[in-house]
């Protein structure tokens, strides 16, 4: 029997980890389900912890953009906190990168490069986001990975979890020296636990965009030391020594958002953005719907919903929304 949390009806529990439960819900006043997460009690009984969830779910919440998953509500029900989130019907990026590797197959360059655009457009919104003062909230995302990307059956690309973003405007400012996000999609600069900008998450599209191209992981060790050496040394094959069809242009605009200095990239994500365009422009439209067809039927490939996790073991520092 379904549960009824508030004005929620649980209809499906999709998943639980070290924070909590992630369930698919419908809100009694509405036939849209959306994802809700509900943290667990003994959690946000830490003050610190709890200042932190709603400061970084309030900043989440302002970024409206159809490239970014959209939280609907933060709430409390018997003293038990939740947020719901826009469902997302589709897969995750790193469940269809990995099966494309196992199926031996190269994404079609036209929707490697048109994920990343989207992708792009959604940082460019997030780090020009602004407080009800018109004062910028510094909003860097600082986990731009596969597993947050989620492609829709509709063709929607959508950057969820901005759970580690580093705002100014935080009651609880995150430790020093603490290594936020996953260590494989780290810049050089995170990796070495120093200040993040914009171009932080530029380099983490990077990696993603050089992965989606090559069918291969770019920084991955066989241990989380040996990642970590990798990601600050930063030495990238160049695309077009593993793929044939990729072009010098292609070359230049990976190879310059993954330098390994913050000042030699891309100064912002919407740079980034037009010059992926400058490319795709001399390629096929990228048709991500019809790509993302040929994988619904192959066995074992998980429904994006369920891609919707909380992180493992909670820390003071950061958590995941």
């Amino acid at each position: 029997m379904a549960e009824v949390f508030g004005r929620y009806t649980l209809v499906k529990r999709l998943g639980a980890g070290g924070m909590g439960e992630v369930f698919l819900a419908r809100p009694a006043d509405s036939t849209e389900e959306v994802v809700l997460k509900r943290i667990l009690p003994h959690l946000t009984e830490n003050p610190r912890f709890l200042r932190l969830f709603l400061d970084e779910t309030r900043i989440a919440s302002r970024l409206i953009h159809p490239n970014i998953a959209r939280i609907h509500e933060l709430g409390e029900v018997e003293g038990t906190w939740f947020v719901s989130m826009e469902l997302v019907s589709g897969k995750d990026l790193r469940e269809l990168l990995k099966r494309a590797r196992e199926m031996g197959h190269h994404l079609p360059l036209e929707v490697a490069i048109g994920i990343a655009v989207e992708i792009a457009k959604g940082l460019s919104h997030a780090h020009a986001a602004t407080d009800s003062q018109g004062r910028s909230l510094h909003v860097v995302h600082r986990d731009v990975s596969p597993h947050n990307i989620l492609i829709g059956r509709n063709g929607a690309v959508k950057l969820i979890d901005f759970g580690v973003a580093k705002a100014a405007n935080k009651s609880v400012q995150t430790g020093t020296g603490i290594l936020k996000g996953k260590f494989p999609y780290m810049a050089p600069e995170q990796a070495h636990a120093k200040p993040v900008d914009p171009r932080t998450d530029v380099f983490a599209l990077g990696i993603v965009l050089w992965e989606m191209i090559c069918a291969r992981h770019l920084f991955r060790g066989k241990t989380d030391a040996v990642t970590l050496k990798l990601v600050r040394e930063a030495q990238v094959p160049t695309p077009s020594s593993l793929r044939d069809d990729v072009s010098e242009a292609l070359d230049r605009v990976v190879l310059k958002a993954l330098r390994k200095e913050p000042r030699d990239r891309y100064a912002t994500a919407e740079a980034f953005r037009e010059a992926l365009s400058s490319v795709l422009a001399g390629l096929p439209p990228p048709d991500i719907a019809k790509w993302l067809k040929e994988y619904d039927d192959v066995p074992g490939l998980d429904d994006g919903s369920g891609s919707f996790e909380m992180g493992s073991e909670p820390s003071d520092d950061a958590m995941r929304l």
